[in-house]
This record gives structure tokens, sequence and C-alpha cells, in this order.
């Protein structure tokens, strides 16, 4: 079935029209190595034209990603909590860094530390916590630690989450988590970002924050990398504007 992008391509251009800008970024979470999936994320990357942020696992990283960023100027790692495991009370939703444990803040260091040592000055000090909560104790150890960012979901309610901490998040995934994976119906997706872009042009949410496509390259099947390759294509084509965040470290946006 034929995917209708009209909605968003109508969107884009009143969004044009009313003079604003889209910067438009990148995350793909739970690297650990490299591999097929990997490089063919690589590749996508190549083809858009737009950078990918890779959230790595410092607990369980392998020397093949590694070599995998440094021979690739537009891959560029962050850091993903500490080893990605569920540390959240029985019941509740999966969290490594949703409660506030006593030892949270030196895993953060440790995770900071150890991709620090593997990747140097390409390393960009954004905290990602895994499945994207985080205690509100946590955020603001973050600075102290080294850390310049912090990268969740939805759309940020205010630049800082902390003094010296920028908040840039990600605001549409594809995968249907809630089903066992696969792909969302695209014609929900598209209504999401539509809304999305909607409340940013009508003075509801924060038009310089860049729009965020999170992905999880492991688990792909063909149907999300391809909606996935053709949403930023259709967002480039619609005036968005590629972001690097290494590019802009010292001011984020």
């Amino acid at each position: 079935m034929k995917t209708d992008w009209q909605p968003l391509i109508a969107e884009l251009t009143a969004y044009r029209a009313a003079g604003l800008t889209l910067p438009i970024w990148w995350r793909d979470d739970d690297a650990t190595r490299s591999g097929p999936r990997l490089r063919k994320l690589g590749r996508m990357s190549r083809r858009t034209g737009v950078p990918v942020h890779i959230a790595v696992v410092p607990a369980r990283l392998e020397p093949s990603l590694v070599r995998f960023c440094a021979q690739r100027p537009y891959a560029i790692p962050l850091v993903h909590g500490y080893a990605h495991e569920n540390r959240a009370p029985v019941g509740q939703k999966k969290s490594e860094f949703g409660e506030p444990h006593p030892d949270s803040a030196e895993r953060a260091r440790e995770g900071l530390k150890i991709l620090r040592n593997s990747f140097g000055e390409r390393l960009l000090p954004i905290f990602v916590p895994p499945w994207n909560r985080v205690a509100p104790e946590t955020v603001q150890a973050l600075p102290a630690l080294g850390f310049t960012g912090l990268s969740t979901f939805a759309p940020r309610s205010q630049r800082l989450a902390a003094p010296g901490l920028v908040q840039i998040n990600t605001h549409l995934d594809p995968i249907d988590w809630h089903n066992g994976g696969g792909l969302i119906a695209p014609e929900t997706l598209i209504a999401q970002t539509v809304r999305q872009l909607q409340d940013r042009r009508q003075g509801r949410a924060d038009p310089a924050e860049p729009f965020g496509l999170l992905t999880h390259h492991i688990v792909h099947d063909s149907e999300i990398w391809r909606f996935a390759e053709d949403f930023l294509k259709h967002m480039l084509d619609g005036g968005a504007l590629p972001c690097d965040l290494s590019r802009e470290r010292e001011t984020l946006p």
C-alpha cells in the first residue's frame, strides 16, 4: 500500500510560509558493536545526508563499534546509560536511571569515562537514558559529571533540563513496541509529525528544538528501514535542515 505523504508535505509548506526553520536530527539507540545492520544504518545516513547520533551502551561496547565511528564522520557517539539493564521496581515501566538509585550518578560517570576513553573527542557528552526515563535527581547531577546534554523522548518543555544541561529530545519513533515490534501505520506516524509541527508553528512547542527521529537499527525490518529513509527524505525536501550536534557542541540548540 502506497504511503500518503501529502499531509506532511502540506504542513511543511505552511511551516516554511510562516518563516520558520526546521532543524532535524537523528538518534539511533542501543548500539554495542558494528555489523551488517549498523553498516546499513551508515549507508542510509550517507544517502540522506543526515548525520546519525549513535547512543552507545558503555558497559557492552565492543571495539568494532569504535572503529565504525572512527571511519565515519557522520556517525556521532552519545552515552546510552551504562549497561542498559532494567533496574525499575517490579511492576514499574522499564528503566535504568528512572529511579533515584544511590549509585546512579556513579554509573553515569563511569559510562561517560568508558566512552571518552574509547572515542576521545568524537564523543558528544549527551546522556541518553535507556527507555528514555531518568530521575530528576540524576538529571541535576549530570552537568557536574561532565555531560552537556540530555536526550529523551517527546517535545521539551524548556531548553535547559538543569543548569548547563541542554535537553534535545527525539519526537518520532516508528516502531510499534506495544505490539511486539514492526512499523506503526505510516499514516499514524505522519499524523503525529504533522501535529507536532503544528504545535511548533502555532506557539505551543519550542520551534528551536531540533525535530528528532528515533530509530533502533538492531530490530528494524524492511518496512521500518523504508519508512525511516522516506521520512527523512520528505522532511529534507520540505525544507528541514540536517543537524550535526557535534558541530554545535559549544552552543547546543
